[in-house]
């Protein structure tokens, strides 16, 4: 489903129901996308577990904390 700035407002019924039959509705403003409301329904792309920057520094021997205190360095550093 396509919807304009003004159905949002005036016909939000109808879009509901659209999103209820877990279908998309695509916003457009001045005829052009401004972007998707997707039903609640839907899953993600995946789990976090199986992105590939899941556990890259499994193999670290710094702890997240002495990590971050060594990248942000000392507040005045000049």
């Amino acid at each position: 489903m396509k919807a304009s700035v003004v159905d949002l407002r005036y016909r939000t019924a109808e879009i509901l129901k659209a999103l209820e039959r877990n279908e998309p509705v695509t916003v457009l403003y001045h005829g052009r996308v401004k972007g998707v409301i997707h039903p609640a329904g839907e899953r993600c792309a995946g789990k976090v577990k199986e992105h590939p920057f899941f556990g890259m520094y499994a193999e670290a021997e710094e702890t997240v904390l002495e990590e971050l205190e060594r990248l942000r360095g000392p507040r005045h550093a000049l």
